[in-house]
């Protein structure tokens, strides 16, 4: 069997040299072939010398120099259309996701799954980080109304023929689990080993899980806009059961409802949703304008250790 592994990252030069050591202890007994693509994302460090470094000294390790930091899964998608061999796998740069525990995705790929996950209950983030991560990827499985997401991690491994579903793919919101899930739905997961990081602190905060969060919603299904539709039938409704209150009333009472209170609150009932409804679409269209302009999901500098053809692979 053949592998790809592909590594976004994020300043970890001191991390790079013993991960990569102990991926091609592993890789050497487990594939046939193999390559690590390592895609630097504007790291602000001496990330990419060292990658140099390591592909001069391994020939299957690679670079990609990205021009400016797009993300983690802009990143890791710029590696995945890069990648040359039918298993590609995903990890991240800390040595939080043990390369020993490689073989356990592989061995489940073998079965006959599509996608396979690495997962762990006892992860070394944070109380804070771990609450965060697993609340953002419930509210994503319940819009998307997809149980996988729920499970997800950056620790996967799946079949190269899956990245055909998004081979054109050109927005800048980019989520591999949900381009993962455009293609198949035969996803499995293996309990693995969860490392605390090698060095340094992790980059990702709650802000940024949330925003990963409303943009992979937005952009990879429709149901805000349903949302917003049954806000508008139901306070529409809501409207008209009140209208028929009021006149009501005045016909067979003969005074109107009075009170300024009452009026301002039903005012600012109805400006509320309808800013609210007007702040979802605003959303779907900039991802609109985005994708007419053609903004790229990134954009790359420079590599080194890869063949002519996989660079034209990726552009």
């Amino acid at each position: 069997m053949n592998i790809s592994i592909v590594i976004p990252v994020y300043n970890s030069s001191e991390t790079l040299p013993v991960l990569i050591s102990r991926l091609e202890t592993v890789l050497l007994q487990l594939a046939e072939a193999y390559e690590v693509l390592l895609v630097n994302d504007g790291s602000q460090d001496n990330s990419w010398d060292v990658i140099v470094q390591l592909s001069k000294k391994h020939d299957g390790v690679h670079g990609i120099n990205l021009m400016r930091n797009y993300g983690q899964h802009n990143a890791l998608l710029a590696g995945i259309r890069a990648a040359k061999y039918e298993i590609i796998v995903t990890m991240d740069d800390d040595l939080q996701h043990p390369p020993e525990e490689l073989p356990k995705l592989i061995t489940e790929i073998e079965k006959g799954y599509d996608v396979v996950y690495g997962i762990s209950d006892v992860q070394k983030n944070g109380f804070f980080r771990t609450i965060s991560s697993r609340s953002t990827k419930w509210l994503m499985g319940l819009a998307l109304g997809s149980p996988n997401i729920t499970r997800s991690g950056a620790f996967r491994a799946f079949r190269a023929q899956v990245r055909e579903a998004f081979i054109d793919y050109r927005s800048q919101f980019v989520s591999i689990d949900g381009l993962l899930g455009w293609g198949t739905s035969k996803f499995s997961y293996v309990p693995v080993r969860h490392d605390p990081r090698y060095a340094g602190k992790s980059n990702y905060t709650f802000i940024k899980l949330v925003r990963h969060t409303f943009n992979m919603v937005t952009g990879f299904c429709i149901l805000p806009l349903r949302l917003a539709s049954l806000l508008g039938f139901v306070f529409t409704i809501f409207g008209f059961l009140v209208l028929v209150y009021v006149i009501g009333r005045d016909l067979i009472q003969g005074n109107p409802v009075q009170g300024f209170p009452f009026l301002a609150s039903i005012i600012a009932l109805f400006s509320g949703v309808q800013l609210f409804t007007m702040g979802i679409f605003g959303e779907y269209l900039a991802r609109m304008y985005f994708r007419l302009m053609g903004s790229p999901p990134s954009v790359i500098r420079e590599t080194v250790g890869m063949p002519p053809n996989q660079e034209k692979r990726n552009s």
